[in-house]
């Protein structure tokens, strides 16, 4: 069997394929030139994360491929159910990333409510001329502990978010499309652990009512999940986040709302237009802004990584022969 890594692997997953007897290649090939590469090299996997595209064209034109895998948890960049249909296994890795979007999430927000996304672009600036200017003018600033958290989405990211939250000292509560309940386990560095028995809702606008911090961690969706009429919700000074996909909030309402005061401060992990995000949401301080990097860690690599490998070794040895 033989593996195109075409926007890369971890070195552990890397070995653990080639101790399973698969070749990898991990050459960085064009998105134009991957149809041919694919079949000049006889690939049977394609692996990808978010800047490779496998859309129905090149799956009608790699007839050997036999598993497609992504890394990382959302598939917007494959078109999963045609690739099914043509008999072809999609794989991904649900859950290796979600401690490490779910800290990002909480970076932002204490960035956010400590005014430091506003302090690193202004103290290189005129830290030297006023220093006591902006000392002052950072000190309206907010701890998390004690505030509601409020997460839209309850899978692995959301419940990570949870997790913190909680550790934090903040209330909870959870939106999704109809209630439902789980057990999450905060684990501690001395062996210990509680369990907290969580109970999200449907209503939106009790929940946007009572929340100071919104993290969304969602799939994709074709609408806004987040739009004037939640904005409208939603208490004044509110804090959000999205680190789930672009096009979950609209973001010139979102810019119009913080403009106008009932947002305190957004901060923006994905965008609508990547990889170009808006000038206007570049240039607003009071934004938080970091280029997808969600699941960009060394930790979340590695487990990616792993998590391929076992799947595809996995199939190589119940289906692919």
């Amino acid at each position: 069997m033989k593996v195109l890594a075409n926007d890369g692997i971890s070195k552990a997953g890397e070995n653990a394929l080639k101790e399973a007897g698969i070749e990898i290649l991990d050459n960085r090939v064009a998105q134009d030139h991957v149809i041919n590469f694919i079949n000049d090299n006889n690939v049977d996997v394609l692996l990808v994360r978010s800047v490779t595209k496998v859309r129905q064209e090149l799956i009608d034109a790699c007839p050997g491929l036999k598993i497609i895998g992504r890394g990382g948890i959302g598939m917007d960049n494959i078109d999963v159910e045609y690739a099914k249909s043509k008999g072809i296994k999609v794989i991904n890795t649900p859950t290796a990333s979600s401690k490490s979007v779910a800290e990002l999430v909480f970076g932002h927000f204490i960035s956010l409510a400590r005014f430091l996304h506003e302090s690193n672009r202004l103290m290189p600036l005129e830290g030297d001329t006023h220093f006591s200017a902006m000392k002052k003018s950072f000190s309206n600033a907010y701890e998390l502990s004690g505030k509601t958290l409020g997460v839209i989405g309850f899978g692995s990211i959301g419940q990570e978010v949870i997790k913190i939250g909680i550790a934090l000292g903040m209330k909870v509560n959870v939106l999704t499309r109809s209630p439902k309940t789980e057990v999450l386990t905060l684990n501690f560095f001395n062996g210990q652990s509680v369990d907290f028995e969580i109970t999200s809702t449907n209503d939106m606008d009790a929940f946007l009512q009572d929340a100071d911090f919104i993290s969304i961690n969602t799939p994709k969706t074709n609408e806004y999940i987040i739009d004037t009429p939640q904005f409208e919700k939603m208490k004044d000074g509110v804090y959000i986040v999205n680190t789930a996909r672009g096009g979950v909030i609209n973001e010139v309402t979102l810019i119009d709302f913080i403009e106008s005061g009932k947002v305190a401060g957004a901060a923006l992990d994905v965008f609508e237009n990547e990889p170009s995000p808006e000038l206007p949401l570049l240039m607003n301080p009071a934004l938080s802004l970091s280029p997808h990097v969600g699941g960009n860690t060394v930790d979340a690599q590695e487990k990616i990584g792993i998590e391929l490998a076992e799947q595809i070794i996995k199939l190589q040895k119940e289906t692919i022969r």
